[in-house]
């Protein structure tokens, strides 16, 4: 057993021998340990993006803290699932980083974990080139992915690109930024596990977190990938703001047919950090996993999901 093993097995042992209301107790008292100047942009930040629970620091409402406690108690299995299914130990150390700044607001590990050396979702380690790729972008947002990824891997490296988002309003943005590159579709639609409508909530802070909603009369059209796109997929990014799981269903034949490259965001809840790659596993085993990290050190967000079939590692 290395350093990484140890370390990360210490802290599941800690959490499996503590109860549900001390690991509340334990995380709450490490919040107020931190500086306030920290734990006021933290609580800023939860909310402008909602995604996590509750924190009011003048009304003593911990709430994300006790959240992050459930699943915690409930969901150490698949810790130790996701853990030992990773295919890299920086994705290992990236996992105990995550979960050792939840319960002991670790920013050291974090930050060791973050990811600098390449454009966000394209890991050159794990994927060193590409070429006549079909590219999804779900969530283009202004066209900042397949900036990055062109950035990465040339103009010469894609047949089509498709980039879906919900916000109407960038869309101009988003085609000025990508003009100068051929072959790309632009779709205001919404990807998820069914066909038809679904609302949108906009967010007050950034059109960025606008998120589909099922109780909003603000309606956009919704779509499955296995509908919406016929020719075979290489490859998909995804950051939709919570909707990653509904989507991923919506995509299951191209995931069993075609096999794609994914970069998928894990972050926008609580459990999307194993839920999502065990959703990827059981549509298909065929592929390893890994874990990156595009975020700072004070609390984990950015963080993705590679996910590559065999023959492209």
């Amino acid at each position: 057993m290395n350093y990484i093993d140890e370390q990360f097995y210490k802290l599941i042992y800690t959490l499996q021998k503590t109860d549900l209301y001390d690991m509340y107790v334990h995380m709450v008292k490490g919040f107020k340990g931190i500086p306030l100047e920290t734990q006021q942009s933290v609580q800023s930040f939860f909310k402008q993006f909602p995604y996590w629970g509750n924190l009011e620091i003048e009304n003593e409402n911990f709430e994300t803290f006790f959240q992050k406690a459930k699943v915690f108690k409930n969901n150490l299995d698949d810790y130790i699932w996701l853990y030992e299914h990773l295919c890299d130990y920086r994705s290992k150390h990236l996992l105990y980083a995550i979960l050792n700044n939840y319960y002991n607001f670790d920013f050291i590990n974090l930050g060791f974990a973050s990811n600098f050396m390449f454009k966000q979702y394209f890991d050159l380690d794990l994927v060193p080139k590409c070429e006549e790729e079909v590219f999804v972008d779900i969530g283009a947002y202004t066209g900042d992915s397949v900036q990055n990824f062109i950035a990465s891997y040339g103009e010469k490296s894609y047949k089509k690109i498709y980039c879906y988002d919900i916000t109407e309003e960038i869309f101009t943005e988003m085609q000025k930024n990508l003009q100068k590159y051929p072959n790309i579709e632009y779709k205001n639609k919404a990807v998820t596990e069914f066909n038809g409508e679904i609302g949108i909530s906009r967010n007050n802070f950034s059109s960025s977190a606008n998120l589909t909603t099922e109780s909003s009369k603000d309606l956009i059209e919704a779509v499955t990938l296995d509908n919406d796109i016929k020719e075979k997929i290489t490859m998909i990014k995804m950051d939709i703001e919570g909707g990653e799981v509904s989507a991923i269903k919506g995509a299951k034949n191209h995931i069993q047919t075609d096999r794609p490259k994914m970069f998928l965001s894990v972050y926008h809840n609580n459990t999307h950090l194993f839920e999502i790659p065990k959703l990827v596993y059981s549509i298909c085993k065929d592929y390893k996993l890994y874990l990156r990290y595009y975020g700072g050190c004070i609390y984990p967000t950015e963080i993705v999901l590679i996910c590559l079939p065999y023959e492209n590692n």
